[in-house]
């Protein structure tokens, strides 16, 4: 395989003990169970590309965005008590970005289009939540604080009727910010 086939593609290995130590598992795709694997994971590199991990299987849970690095004390860095167990190859891409947050689930309320980074919606629109979203391009994340701090949500293109269906409930998704191409 080739550099540039490398670089498209993404590559992180994972590893049992911290310090890069123990067991490892290369990984250069999705993986939605890393158990038949590992039985735990405390460590990880990316070689290239960038990656979603989360801390339960089919990419559900916590999850937290890796990009080319070393990575020798995950759960630590993370603030985790559990281990990594799957997690997400993030496409590169290279083009527009566009998403609309809205401020009530089922694309009601509020609709602000987005076509860069935004720091705090607050701010910017005077929006306090964002409960629904439709991603039409490019990969983002959202955060669950200002100036892109807190618990984190991939979003790729789709539509998010509803982030309390999906898991989060209990978070308010109050930053934005694209997955942009130099990161990898």
């Amino acid at each position: 395989m080739s550099n540039t086939d490398m670089n498209m593609r993404g590559k992180i290995i994972f590893y049992e003990e911290r310090n890069f130590m123990g067991r490892h598992y290369e990984c250069m795709s999705d993986c939605a169970d890393m158990s038949s694997y590992m039985s735990r994971c405390h460590s990880c590199r990316v070689e290239s590309g960038c990656f979603m991990v989360y801390d339960r299987p089919n990419y559900m849970g916590n999850q937290y965005f890796f990009r080319r690095g070393e990575y020798a004390d995950c759960m630590s860095m993370m603030g985790w008590r559990d281990w990594i167990r799957s997690c997400r190859m993030i496409p590169m891409y290279r083009g527009s970005y566009r998403m609309r947050i809205y401020e009530r689930e089922n694309f009601g309320g509020q609709m602000y289009e987005m076509m860069d980074d935004c720091d705090s919606i607050m701010d910017r629109y005077r929006m306090s939540d964002c409960m629904s979203c439709h991603v039409m391009d490019g990969h983002w994340l959202m955060y669950e604080q200002p100036h892109y701090r807190g618990r984190m949500m991939y979003m790729r293109p789709g539509e998010y009727r509803s982030f309390r269906e999906m898991g989060y409930g209990g978070m308010r998704f109050t930053s934005m910010r694209r997955i942009m191409d130099s990161w990898y």
